[in-house]
Formats: C-alpha cells, structure tokens, sequence
C-alpha cells in the first residue's frame, strides 16, 4: 500500500519522514512566504532518506492571514500564525495529487501544541478523514503525532540530530528570523533536547 506524508520541512514533518519512510513526500507551495526554504530543506531531507519528493505549487496567498502570508491577521484568529482552513487546504491538495500517485494513505505531523487550532485536533482528522475515505480513491488521512510534543517525536522515532538541525520553521522568512512563533518553538524544542 503507497503511502505519502506532507513534508514542510519543519522539525515534526521531518521526524514523521524520518520514521514513516514513505513512497512520497509532498511539499505544498500555498503562497506562503516561507515556501522556497521549505521546498530546499524537504528536497534534501527527501534525498538522504531515498523518498520520492513532489512539490505542489497553488498560490493561495490572496486568502491567506496572518504572518504567513505576510498580512495582518483577521479578527477571528486564535493566533499571528493562523491561516484560514489551512490544514484543510494542505490536504485537500495533498489528496488530489495523491489520487493521481494511486496513494492509499497521507500522514501529516501534527503534534500536541497544534491542538489550539482546531485544525490542529484529533476531531479535525477524524472528520477529514471520513471526508477523504468517502470520495473516490478512498484514502485515509493519517496524524498519528497527535498525542506527543516535538522533542518526544524526536525521542520516539529516535532522529538523528544532524537531520533535525537541518529543519526550518520559521514563519515569516526563507532566513530563520529567531522570534517569530516558527523560530521560538525550534529553540524550545533543541533546549528540551539539550542541544546546543
């Protein structure tokens, strides 16, 4: 059964790639600002691990919020970083180039501080998944990184250190800028790893 994962780039994305092995890994280009850094670091991660990398290119940023799409968040926003139905984007994307790859599973990372979003829950995936499973192709959308932070990911799924420093996370640039809420949680996590 071919299984694909989407790929940011960032450390949880990586630590799934790194555990999961899958067919494929999709890096999705939405408009973000950030988009270049990520489609150069998921390329190389892909390369190391011998995964197959599709980049999926959409430009959604007229729609974005938010320090994502380098606009002023709307009032509704539980966040800077919040990007209206993103993760319902990102699979929906993710779903139909994976029905072309005859993909039978998607795996996204998401972890425990992402539940504050709503897009970030158990419930969010669930209900995802009995949309995808539905439609025609019949694929499941799979977050099994739901019950665990990102330094217990990366004890878990034992990943080499050197592969996670290669992550970028941050939200507003192709260069970290070290404090945007991308940047903060990658110096958080290497200091729960004592990684200097």
């Amino acid at each position: 059964m071919k299984k694909a994962i989407l790929l940011s780039g960032g450390m949880d994305s990586i630590c799934l790639a790194y555990f999961l092995k899958p067919d494929i890994a999709y890096t999705i280009d939405y408009g973000q600002v950030c988009s270049d850094r990520e489609i150069l670091i998921s390329q190389k991660i892909c390369r190391i691990l011998e995964i197959e990398h599709k980049i999926i290119r959409v430009d959604c940023n007229s729609l974005g919020s938010g320090i994502l799409a380098n606009r002023k968040s709307i009032d509704n926003s539980p966040s800077d970083e919040w990007w209206p139905y993103r993760n319902q984007l990102l699979v929906t994307l993710s779903l139909m180039r994976a029905i072309k790859d005859d993909i039978k599973e998607i795996h996204l990372a998401s972890v425990k501080s992402d539940k504050f979003h709503k897009d970030g829950t158990d419930k969010f995936y669930k209900i995802i998944n009995e949309l995808s499973s539905y439609q025609e192709g019949n694929i499941a959308v799979k977050c099994e990184t739901l019950e665990y932070y990102t330094h217990e990911l990366v004890e878990k799924y034992k990943v080499p250190i050197d592969l996670l420093l290669m992550a970028h996370s941050c939200h507003i640039s192709n260069i970290a800028c070290g404090f945007c809420p991308g940047c903060l949680k990658q110096l958080k996590v290497k200091q729960e790893l004592n990684i200097s």
